[in-house]
């Protein structure tokens, strides 16, 4: 493809994403799997072009005054000193690539713009800015800046399956360069280049899991251990309830629900690759669970902020109503989980969410509803050399971490 055509493309992507709400990875993959003309070496360029416009979709968007995907782009390479005049320079049935820049388009690259206010250097929604602040007070500039940059990928080791040291040899000798996470016991951050791991043999074996190192943390914050009877609710595709099944050297019982069976389906088959059999999934549209627990997760749905910088198209889409009807799950979920705890059990809460509306507001309102919970300290729940963040309860973010945001606290019910 010419780089005409890779621009174009990337346009067009990008304003399909405006038009959907599903995930631009997923997007990605869906749009390239029906355009078999753009090579390898196109699909992974033109990839890159559309995360790193999104990253800095507000900025861009200030430059040109205009916000759409034509404008970011054009923002973009008047930023890279491109011949924007030369790559715009397709009359309309001319071939593919962006047609000729309109007279406005030529008059907001000649002008002067505007200062930026906070919110477009700091790449968020203006509506959020307060309850960023409440966040992240004076470093607010800081952390923001840190989620416009690549996440890592990490992956958890199974310790079921294998040990840190051996994944890590292994991924040496197939020329992956990796490395164990800073504060993770079984953690292991890659260096190199990841794209084809899900379809290693080391994967299929069951030795690791992808996982974020803020998640492996909390998992590990849990403390699950072997005879426990474990709670997983709002499990997902379950890679906290894989992490408890190792804790637990898969002796005792996990119970992992979730509204959607797909999500459930796929832990199945994860467990299985695992070798994780104390796993039972239970569809919440199927029944709810029985019985007391020593440990209940809650993994609520949330607003998904601290995952901005893999899913950087997710900042833009969020609305108030929306973060409040999440809010509202979050409560009933927390509720829902309350009467399973068993006396002297503990009740932990995790939001991959950077905002105190989703973790520390829901802890306070559920502990006024239900004064039998008592704050756990999660530190002492920790051996070894302490991550950043982490006190009474856990707050990660890009900046203090170097993982993804995450919340998690706990309580101990009396």
């Amino acid at each position: 493809m010419t780089p005409a055509a890779r621009l174009q493309m990337a346009i067009e992507i990008l304003e399909g994403l405006n038009k959907t709400a599903q995930p631009m990875d997923r997007f990605l993959s869906a749009w390239f799997r029906i355009r078999r003309f753009a090579g390898s070496k196109d699909r992974r360029a033109i990839a890159e072009q559309v995360f790193s416009l999104s990253r800095a979709r507000a900025r861009l968007a200030h430059r040109m005054g205009s916000d759409t995907p034509r404008a970011w782009m054009i923002a973009a390479l008047l930023e890279s000193g491109e011949d924007i005049e030369s790559l715009f320079n397709l009359s309309q049935g001319g071939g593919y690539g962006p047609v000729p820049l309109t007279d406005s388009e030529r008059a907001a690259i000649a002008a002067v713009p505007p200062p930026e206010p906070a919110w477009v250097r700091g790449e968020y929604p203006q509506w959020l800015e307060a309850e960023l602040v409440r966040a992240f007070g004076d470093r607010l500039p800081e952390e923001m800046a840190a989620f416009t940059t690549r996440a890592p990928v990490d992956i958890r080791v199974n310790s079921l399956k294998a040990s840190r040291d051996e994944v890590i040899a292994r991924l040496t000798q197939d020329g992956i360069a990796c490395a164990p996470t800073p504060y993770a016991p079984h953690g292991v951050r890659i260096a190199g280049d990841a794209a084809n791991l899900s379809k290693s043999a080391l994967f299929e074996s069951g030795a690791f899991e992808f996982q974020d190192e803020a998640a492996q943390i909390a998992s590990a914050l849990c403390a699950a251990a072997p005879d426990m009877r474990v709670l997983d609710l709002a499990a997902g595709a379950g890679g906290k309830s894989l992490a408890f099944a190792a804790s637990m050297r898969n002796q005792g019982e996990i119970v992992a629900c979730d509204v959607r069976g797909e999500a459930l389906f796929k832990l199945e088959k994860r467990a299985a690759r695992a070798g994780a059999t104390i796993i039972k999934t239970l569809p919440l549209d199927h029944g709810q669970p029985s019985g007391l627990f020593d440990a209940v997760f809650v993994d609520a749905p949330c607003s998904g902020t601290g995952t901005w910088r893999r899913q950087p198209e997710q900042r833009w889409r969020m609305t108030p109503a929306w973060l409040s009807a999440l809010t509202q799950i979050q409560d009933r979920l927390l509720d829902q989980a309350a009467p399973l705890v068993h006396p002297g059990g503990r009740l932990f809460y995790a939001t991959c969410s950077i905002l105190p509306l989703e973790n520390e507001d829901r802890l306070a309102a559920f502990q006024a509803r239900h004064p039998g919970f008592a704050p756990l300290n999660l530190a002492e729940n920790w051996a070894g050399p302490a991550p950043p963040g982490l006190g009474q309860d856990f707050r990660a973010s890009p900046a203090k971490t170097g993982t993804d945001g995450f919340y998690c606290a706990g309580l101990f019910k009396t």
